[in-house]
């Protein structure tokens, strides 16, 4: 047995109650009603995780103590298996039927974990109907509605070895983010009547309770109106949250949803007579001003921006969550609602690109915006074409000073802008599908001068970058074999970098790609690595050969001593786990015998060579193996 097939299933079953717990989020935020959420979080436990049965029960307190089923799930649709729970009663009473682990659950306020259906004697009247549907062990998680414990979320699985500790922990957050959606609908019901709430959620946040974006611009509208009447400005600041994104998925929606409130109340609370203020995206408000000019409106985005830096408390934790506004005015900016909301969501992203507390919309970002949609429509042309080129930058052997081989960089030059920053056009490509094509234009163009290059007797690898979205794509194998079948190419001809938050966002599917990868024969380094969130625990699992530090990391540190700490500490820790160190972003003489000194393999940057054409390679090596090149390495 391979010994690290246990770990893999670990991993494996984690990563299946992760992906049920974010797709069970989704759900409490798309449910409108109890019994939609009830089925709907049934479905995400079996369709997404994969889990062969889940039920919720609700507790009765009559004279059985009865546990209904109201809603399930089950993997397959079979008449009997579907009459069993249509049918199926229960009890949570602490009787000879009732010690099952739902029961238990209810009765203990805890959950109950990994009962088998196969030995339990609590499960006995099930085990010939459990036996003949293919059910094995399962848990019991007890939902908790205040200090009530109201009913039971049930999940069942034909694995007898399902349910290890962390995996119980996921589920765990799952059964109570399910008790809190529950008690959020339930509350909503209590508040309103049907007609009312139906009113009040059209023109109304339904988690904030602001007003939300069809409010808000219908009185921005009415304040033009009057503005224009009275030949008055007005001002709109659109807020934002910085990382929200990564704070929700780091602390869960629960946790999310508390912090926008918090948000959204301290907003309301600063308001003054004749302000506005929405809730018009997650985590993102509308403020309407009347009667104030933009100098006046960036001193108060100023204002908001400072007093929103301090820590939130949200839920027993301290949270500092950073602000940035931008601001759109009427007249000078726009003469109806929509051009100033969109304006003024042109400043915000503007000042979080910057990283700055606020921006003032200027005609310059409506015009950037146009460009990045022209520049979009000429790179989807170029890369039809294949008018991208391809760059490489040699990569040096530190301890003899040979050339180890080069990265394959690609590089735009644009009919009329001349050369695009690479950063630009893959962020294009990232957000408008394009990224795909961009991958495939790029290993076609790496594998055809491949060939070039050894047919010249030029006998060096070229490393290829994959991006998250490419390690997703489930035609990439196919791709790579019919490249290495057209050109001929050897396994050790190529080597692909793939970068360390890649690896991260989809652990599972990433590892299942990266086997299918290297089982072609080819070397595998990871990118960028150190700014990532990975550990070497996860790292010694995968099937790579090297590591390239972070450029980051290798700039600063002939000046930083943090930096030289981070840098020998990826070396040494590299090499115990029996793995090439590269080093990006050497720069300097310093930089290069610091490295040196450290052992490191492999180094790449401007000190030794800055990227060049892909066909300018083989000269550019004739020249440094004759000693012609003027290279600064003593």
């Amino acid at each position: 047995m391979n010994p690290g097939s246990g770990t893999e299933n670990e991993l494996s079953r984690v990563n299946q109650a992760l992906r049920t717990l974010s797709a069970g989020n989704r759900t409490l935020l798309r449910a409108a009603q109890e019994r939609d959420l009830l089925h709907g979080m049934c479905r995400v436990i079996v369709n997404e995780g994969g889990y062969r049965l889940a039920y919720v029960a609700y507790a009765q307190h009559d004279e059985q103590k009865s546990l209904p089923i109201m809603a399930y799930a089950i993997q397959r649709d079979i008449p009997e298996e579907r009459d069993f729970f249509d049918h199926l009663q229960l009890t949570w009473a602490d009787v000879e039927l009732g010690q099952h682990a739902p029961a238990i659950a209810v009765r203990s306020g805890e959950p109950c974990i990994g009962r088998s259906l196969l030995t339990d004697p609590g499960l006995a009247p099930w085990r010939e109907v459990a036996i003949r549907l293919e059910y094995s062990s399962l848990s019991a998680f007890p939902l908790h509605i205040e200090d009530d414990t109201m009913g039971v979320l049930l999940i069942a699985d034909s694995d007898p070895d399902a349910f290890d500790e962390a995996e119980v922990k996921l589920l765990g957050e799952l059964a109570d983010d399910l008790a809190y959606g529950i008690n959020n609908l339930r509350s909503r019901i209590k508040r309103h009547e049907a007609e009312e709430r139906i009113a009040h959620m059209a023109l109304y946040d339904p988690l904030t309770e602001l007003p939300n974006r069809t409010l808000f611009r219908s009185r921005l509208q009415s304040a033009i109106a009057d503005g224009r009447q009275k030949h008055r400005p007005l001002a709109v600041l659109l807020l934002g949250a910085m990382h929200f994104h990564e704070i929700s998925d780091t602390l869960g929606y629960q946790q999310a949803d508390l912090l926008t409130c918090s948000f959204a109340h301290q907003l309301e609370s600063r308001l003054r007579e004749g302000q506005f203020a929405a809730c018009v995206g997650e985590a993102e408000f509308a403020l309407l001003y009347p009667d104030m000019d933009v100098s006046l409106a960036v001193r108060t985005a100023h204002e908001l921006v400072r007093e929103f830096s301090s820590p939130v408390e949200v839920g027993g934790l301290s949270i500092s969550v950073g602000l940035c506004a931008g601001i759109a005015a009427f007249p000078g900016h726009g003469a109806d609602a929509d051009a100033l909301i969109r304006r003024a969501r042109m400043a915000m992203f503007e000042a979080k690109r910057r990283g700055s507390d606020s921006a003032v919309f200027t005609p310059e970002l409506e015009q950037q915006r146009t460009n990045r949609l022209a520049l979009m429509i000429d790179l989807r042309r170029a890369i039809e074409q294949k008018a991208l080129m391809l760059y490489c930058q040699p990569k040096i052997d530190l301890a003899t000073k040979r050339i180890r081989g080069a990265e394959g960089l690609v590089r735009w030059q644009h009919p009329s802008q001349g050369m695009i920053p690479t950063e630009e056009f893959v962020r294009i490509a990232e957000t408008s599908g394009l990224i795909t094509p961009l991958t495939y234009h790029v290993l076609e163009a790496a594998f055809q001068q491949i060939y070039a290059w050894h047919d010249s007797g030029l006998d060096q690898p070229l490393s290829v970058n994959l991006s998250a979205r490419d390690l997703r794509d489930p035609a990439l194998i196919d791709k790579l074999k019919n490249l290495f079948s057209t050109w001929g190419t050897a396994p050790e001809w190529i080597q692909f970098e793939l970068t360390e938050s890649a690896l991260m966002e989809d652990p599972v599917g990433a590892l299942d790609a990266i086997h299918r990868i290297k089982a072609l024969g080819v070397e595998l380094f990871i990118d960028d690595f150190g700014i990532g969130y990975s550990s070497l625990s996860y790292l010694h699992k995968l099937p790579v050969d090297a590591i390239k530090i972070d450029q980051s990391f290798v700039i600063a540190m002939p000046d930083s001593a943090v930096s030289a700490a981070i840098v020998e500490s990826t070396i040494e820790l590299g090499h115990r786990l029996d793995l090439e160190v590269v080093a990006e972003g050497v720069e300097t003489e310093s930089a290069w015998n610091q490295l040196v000194a450290l052992g490191c393999d492999t180094g790449q940057g401007y000190y030794m060579a800055k990227p060049m054409p892909a066909d300018q390679l083989r000269d550019w090596q004739m020249q440094y193996d004759a000693g012609i090149v003027t290279y600064r390495i003593h």
